[in-house]
């Protein structure tokens, strides 16, 4: 099945979203969407959008696809279209012309409430002067779309912590929602209240509060990740055994620069959350792979720059104080997109990382092949990294630095995934 672009992905989540499609159904359709995607390459189609439909219906129809899976998945190309029909928001630009960088959904889509749109733009601002993450940025905004819907687009001038303890109560009893998904909402809403609309957020006393429960992380076994590596290919086999082996969150890994690769020292830089560097030692079985890898980079700048492209994306204003900085190979991704992304108005194209989607689809489909019980995500491997140094009895001290941890107290779950041997560790009366 082909990659579908990250760009095209992005816009495609945005406009579901701002159709207020549930969860579920979006997924369904995204999922449609790839499939349509690859049947239009596969078979070269032509036509009128409502004849590229029918024929996709067809090809369903014989493949044995029910009515009500054929409805959805007619209703997600339709929609594809008529995201296709529609002029996307111009890129921001800055004083020298850089297109922003900050291209996520949420606050660059209009609504039906102009006053909420600026609140909005008030809001990003705010995130973008303490240099939050894009993550955060898209989040926050998100929530506060979804609260500007629950309010029915009520002026912004007018709201109070009434309409919050509203909004939250919604959440936990109508939803019923996770307790750090109310949270999520909680601290949105509270950025909203204080740098946005420039107001004290209150005191919210009486709001139910989502039950929290015991996380236990999914965590498994080596012989269980050696047999989904089996069914992964390169690149994404790659990523999946730097998430094991230097347990990585799968931001931090598709974010890898080739400088942040140290061999003569064997450790590697991570780029953690919150602007927090820390170094984890490179697995010495894969350093041919990697190796390799930076080889197979460096002839695809290479190729890059032959051609006229513009290099890589560099975050904030390191591309203004480094003129020439997009250029150096230092600088590539480690983990290159296959597509060249348009980031300015004058056609100009650079290379952007590997999208999260397309290493998330190729795990969904390797765990299956593998035939491992388990839900399986990409985070999965972080959890197994710190669950397989407790085994080998690594001090948690060590376990905490490597994972990036601000506090012990998130490092300490890891012990309930799975007894630990140590000759501290205790044991029934019966086995003494």
């Amino acid at each position: 099945m082909i990659l579908v672009p990250a760009e095209l992905l992005v816009r495609y989540r945005a406009h579901l979203e701002a159709l207020n499609l549930p969860a579920e159904l979006a997924a369904e359709c995204q999922k449609w969407l790839r499939f349509f995607l690859d049947f239009r390459e596969k078979y070269r189609l032509a036509g009128s959008p409502a004849e590229q439909v029918n024929r996709f219906m067809d090809k369903l129809r014989e493949k044995g696809q029910g009515e009500e899976p054929r409805r959805c998945a007619a209703h997600a190309v339709t929609l594809y279209f008529s995201m296709q029909a529609q002029s996307p928001p111009a890129p921001k630009s800055d004083a020298a012309g850089r297109s922003s960088q900050y291209v996520e959904a949420g606050y660059q889509v209009t609504s039906d409430s102009p006053e909420w749109d600026a609140v909005l733009e008030t809001l990003a601002a705010e995130i973008k002067v303490r240099h939050y993450s894009r993550k955060t940025l898209k989040t926050y905004a998100l929530w506060s779309r979804q609260f500007q819907r629950f309010l029915k687009n009520k002026p912004p001038e007018e709201l109070t912590d009434a309409d919050v303890k509203d909004y939250l109560t919604y959440l936990a009893v109508r939803c019923q929602v996770a307790a750090s998904t109310q949270n999520q909402a909680f601290n949105a809403l509270l950025f909203l209240y204080r740098h946005a609309l420039k107001r004290d957020f209150g005191e919210l006393r009486g709001v139910p509060r989502a039950k929290k429960s015991l996380y236990v992380p999914m965590v498994l076994s080596r012989p269980e990740i050696d047999a989904i590596l089996s069914h992964l290919r390169h690149p994404h086999k790659l990523v999946v055994q730097l998430l094991f082996g230097c347990g990585l969150r799968l931001f931090e890994c598709l974010q890898l620069r080739v400088r942040d690769f140290n061999f003569d020292a064997g450790v590697l830089t991570v780029h953690g959350k919150g602007k927090k560097d820390r170094t984890v030692p490179i697995p010495e079985t894969i350093t041919p792979e990697l190796k390799a890898q930076i080889e197979r980079v460096g002839r695809l700048h290479d190729q890059d720059l032959d051609v006229g492209y513009a290099g890589v994306f560099l975050d904030d204003a390191v591309e203004k104080k480094y003129p020439g900085a997009p250029r150096e190979f230092v600088h590539q991704w480690f983990f290159p997109q296959q597509s060249l992304t348009l980031v300015a108005a004058s056609g100009e194209r650079r290379r952007c990382h590997l999208h999260e989607s397309q290493l998330q689809d190729a795990l969904y489909h390797a765990v299956r092949r593998a035939k491992i019980p388990k839900k399986v995500t990409a985070h999965t491997f972080r959890h197994s990294f710190a669950t397989h140094l407790l085994q080998a009895n690594f001090d948690i001290r060590t376990i905490q630095k490597l994972l990036g941890h601000a506090s012990l107290k998130t490092t300490m779950i890891y012990t309930h995934c799975v007894p630990v041997r140590t000759v501290q560790a205790p044991k029934s009366p019966l086995d003494l």
